[in-house]
């Protein structure tokens, strides 16, 4: 399966994004996908995460501001981000698994098997 991730940009700390990840096939079957970040010198994160059945987990970092959906009808999953700061500023990767993860495995990057090419987030403060 292949993933596209698009929808990055420039934006003011404050303002809002939609970042979209079109999968190459039917998503219905599709345990679980993810959002991921990468700041520069930083390690890769879990932003967040959502099953087949719609239950969405969110890092602690992002809880509150950032909601994660998909859109089956579409094969499309989506971030909406929204009270941006400068500490969001990132590439942002959308990912999933063969197998379904829960708990702390849904943390570990190296368990996804499929990723998308990364969207730049920046925000300007």
């Amino acid at each position: 399966v292949q993933l596209q991730a698009s929808g990055g940009g420039l934006v003011q700390a404050g303002g809002s994004l939609r970042l979209s990840c079109a999968f190459s096939r039917n998503i219905f079957d599709i345990s679980v996908m993810a959002w991921y970040r990468q700041a520069p010198g930083k390690q890769r994160e879990l932003v967040a995460s959502i099953t087949s059945g719609g239950r969405a987990l969110y890092s602690d970092s992002v809880k509150g501001r950032f909601t994660i959906s998909r859109d089956n009808a579409k094969n499309t999953m989506y971030l909406q981000m929204n009270s941006l700061k400068a500490e969001d500023t990132a590439f942002y990767y959308c990912t999933t698994s063969r197998v379904n993860l829960s708990g702390p495995e849904l943390l570990v990057d190296a368990l996804y098997d499929y990723w998308g090419q990364g969207t730049l987030v920046t925000v300007s403060s």
